[in-house]
C-alpha cells in the first residue's frame, strides 16, 4: 500500500470540507429560478424506487410525463455558451451550438448512448474538442428554465425549439403519460435489462425552481445516490497494496465507507479525497446509513 493511498483523517476532512463548500451539495435552500443566476439554479429530482411509488405514491401517475433517465452528462445553454450543471464551460465545436436559440435557457443531457457514459466523459470534458467523435453527440432536451409556466407549458416551448433546430445535434427526450404502475414496473424493466438508468416522473404543473423538487422522480429498482470521498483504507489480501475501501460522507452529512464495485483499475487509481462518487444501495440501515452500498464511478455532473 502506497503512502498515498493512507490519507490521513485530518487531511481528509479539510479537503472535503473544502469541496463541500464548492459543489452542488452545499445550499439546499429552494429559490424560484432567475436567469440571471444561471447556470446554478437546477432543479433536482428526487430517488425512489419502483416499490416505493406501487405502496406510497397516489396511483394518479397521468399527472406526470415519464421519460427514460439518460446515461449521459447534465448540461446547459444559457443562450450563449455549453456549461455543466456546476457552470463549468464545455467546449463543444461551433457547428454544434450553432442552431441552438439566442437568448434561451435549455437544459438536457448530452448523450451517446446506453451505457457509454465513460466515453463520453473523455469527449464533452475535454478542452479541446475532438470533432470527430462530438459527431456522436446528442443534446437532449428536458427543460427550459427560463420559459415561465408549468412543465407542460415548459414543454410545448422546447417542441417549438425543437423544430428550428439541427435534429443530428439537438432533440427533445420523448416524454409519455402512463396509466397504471404496472406498465411504469414493465417499462423501467425493459429499460434496465437493455442496459438503461431508469425512469424520470415529471409532474405536469410543477415550476421550476432551485433545489430538490418532490415533483421530479427519478426511478429506480435500486437506489443511488452522491457522496465525496474523505479518506481510504488500505486493501487486504488480493488487494494487498491497493485501495481496499474508501470513506464518503453524504449531504446529510452521513459518514460510512464503499469496498464493493471497484475494479482493479479503480483499486489501483482510486477517486481522489474531496471527488464526488456515485454509489448503488438498498435502502437504509437502523442508523441511517445506506445498505449494501457500492461503486458505480466517478460523478462529473451529480443528479444528471
Amino acid at each position: 500500500m502506497t503512502t498515498s493511498f493512507i490519507t490521513s483523517h485530518r487531511v481528509s476532512l479539510i479537503a472535503a470540507t473544502v469541496s463541500w463548500a464548492l459543489s452542488p451539495f452545499s445550499g439546499h435552500a429552494s429559490t424560484q429560478f432567475d436567469p440571471a443566476h444561471t447556470p446554478t439554479a437546477v432543479m433536482k429530482a428526487t430517488s425512489i424506487q419502483i416499490e416505493h411509488w406501487q405502496t406510497e405514491q397516489d396511483s394518479d401517475l397521468d399527472a406526470y410525463f415519464a421519460s427514460e433517465k439518460l446515461d449521459g452528462i447534465r448540461a446547459i445553454w444559457t443562450g450563449d455558451r455549453l456549461i455543466t450543471r456546476q457552470g463549468n464551460p464545455l467546449y463543444p465545436p461551433a457547428w454544434f451550438t450553432a442552431s441552438l436559440p439566442c437568448h434561451v435557457t435549455v437544459e438536457g443531457e448530452l448523450w451517446l448512448g446506453r451505457g457509454q457514459f465513460q466515453h463520453l466523459s473523455h469527449i464533452v470534458l475535454d478542452d479541446t474538442p475532438n470533432e470527430t467523435q462530438w459527431r456522436n453527440v446528442r443534446f437532449m432536451l428536458f427543460d427550459a428554465p427560463s420559459a415561465a409556466g408549468t412543465f407542460s407549458q415548459r414543454l410545448a416551448v422546447l417542441k417549438h425549439i425543437t423544430q428550428h433546430v439541427d435534429p443530428a445535434v439537438v432533440k427533445l427526450i420523448e416524454q409519455r403519460t402512463l396509466t397504471d404502475a404496472d406498465t411504469l414496473e414493465t417499462w423501467l424493466k425493459n429499460i434496465e435489462r437493455n442496459g438503461g438508468e431508469g425512469i424520470m416522473l415529471h409532474r405536469k404543473d410543477n415550476p421550476y425552481f432551485n433545489g430538490r423538487s418532490a415533483g421530479v422522480l427519478k426511478v429506480k429498482s435500486y437506489q443511488d445516490d452522491e457522496a465525496i470521498v474523505t479518506g481510504y483504507e488500505p486493501g487486504k489480501g488480493k488487494y494487498a497494496g491497493l485501495m481496499g475501501a474508501v470513506w464518503v460522507v453524504t449531504a446529510d452529512n452521513i459518514r460510512f465507507k464503499i469496498g464493493s464495485g471497484f475494479r482493479d483499475y479503480d483499486r489501483a487509481n482510486p477517486p481522489a479525497v474531496g471527488s464526488i462518487i456515485q454509489y448503488r444501495f438498498n435502502g437504509y440501515t437502523q442508523s441511517g446509513k445506506p445498505r449494501f452500498a457500492r461503486y458505480i464511478r466517478p460523478r462529473h455532473s451529480p443528479d444528471s
